[in-house]
């Protein structure tokens, strides 16, 4: 089968690269958490030679309960995922 590059910003996936991880917190909830995570994330893709991308939700809407915690919220989201991202 012939490989069919896809590209995730500046990473490429596909079935003859590195594994790429698309892993993080399932919600936010700070940005010394976010960072923590996405800092541990990377050295371990890093040091098993697998590409890395962060993700996690700013407002989680798929509660089994109405009253469950959804998040940071748009606009502390968006500035703690651009924290992260300026981390590299």
């Amino acid at each position: 089968m012939a490989a069919k590059d896809v590209k995730i910003g500046g990473l490429t996936a596909s079935n003859d690269r590195p594994l790429l991880v698309i892993a993080g917190p399932c919600q936010l909830e700070s940005l010394d958490h976010a960072q923590m995570i996405a800092g541990v994330l990377a050295e371990a893709c890093k040091a098993a030679g697998a590409q890395y991308v962060f993700k996690a939700s700013y407002d989680k809407a798929n509660r089994t309960s109405l009253k469950g915690k959804r998040g940071l919220g748009l606009d502390a989201g968006l500035q703690i995922l651009a924290a992260v991202r300026s981390m590299g």
